[in-house]
């Protein structure tokens, strides 16, 4: 069942989920370093294997019926990096915008982007734009790219939304609630996570959709990010629907 409220001026779907119902997984691609120096090999190689992994992973949630996907790609923490990490990270990034998404175009998957924009340089913005006009038409699934991006900004920053419509008299700070607070982040029109999946053995969040997966179903597993497969994520999707989701009811 889908309600849509009229919220600031914003029209926003909210997804009522029940039983085993799937919409949208979220990924933390973690263990691109890790994977490569267990291989003797820089760490740039496992970047590289981690995005060619972004492709297969896209496809394979797209075919299993996925709505959306969101993979957190670089973090605003990611910033403090080595500058030749860094360097590298964006150079992959402007290679795959300029070229490597086509592919997930023709295959009618609509590619979006969620972060700090202004703290990435001017030609990688306009590739991102580009992309999100392209594909803005595409009815499959949606690809969310999280790029400086970080849950505790993104938070911060519609308190200073809502802040800013109460000093204008546009809103009333009574009227704030989880509804028209979820209308500010930058998911505003996507439903929350059902599944939210981390690689690599690391069990934490890192600052990754902390308002949105407040209900969603976790898993962590060992495998490091560029050897995740679309069998595994399979596997995950399998026990996802013999979970019970009781969202605080009995």
């Amino acid at each position: 069942m889908f309600v849509s409220p009229q919220v600031l001026g914003t029209e926003i779907s909210l997804l009522c989920m029940t039983g085993d119902n799937l919409e949208h997984i979220a990924i933390i691609m973690d263990g691109n370093g890790r994977w490569a120096q267990k291989r003797k090999l820089p760490r740039s190689a496992g970047h590289k294997k981690g995005a060619e992994v972004v492709k297969e992973i896209a496809k394979a949630a797209h075919e299993k019926g996925v709505k959306y996907l969101t993979l957190y790609a670089f973090s605003t923490e990611n910033w403090n990096r080595p500058k030749d990490e860094v360097d590298t990270l964006m150079g992959l990034l402007r290679q795959y915008l300029k070229s490597d998404f086509s592919e997930l175009h023709k295959n009618n998957i609509r590619i979006r982007f969620i972060g700090e924009r202004e703290c990435l340089d001017a030609d990688i913005v306009q590739s991102m734009h580009r992309l999100e006009k392209e594909t803005a038409q595409n009815t499959g699934m949606c690809l969310c790219l999280a790029i400086s991006y970080g849950a505790r900004g993104e938070i911060v920053q519609a308190a200073k939304k809502l802040a800013s419509l109460v000093k204008k008299g546009d809103l009333s700070e009574t009227d704030i609630d989880i509804q028209n607070f979820s209308a500010m982040l930058y998911t505003k029109d996507m439903p929350d996570p059902d599944i939210l999946i981390r690689t690599s053995g690391e069990e934490r969040l890192s600052n990754f959709l902390l308002w949105q997966i407040a209900y969603a179903e976790l898993f962590f597993t060992k495998t490091l990010w560029p050897d995740f497969s679309a069998d595994e994520l399979s596997d995950i999707i399998n026990q996802f629907s013999s979970r019970e989701r009781r969202y605080g009811k009995v």
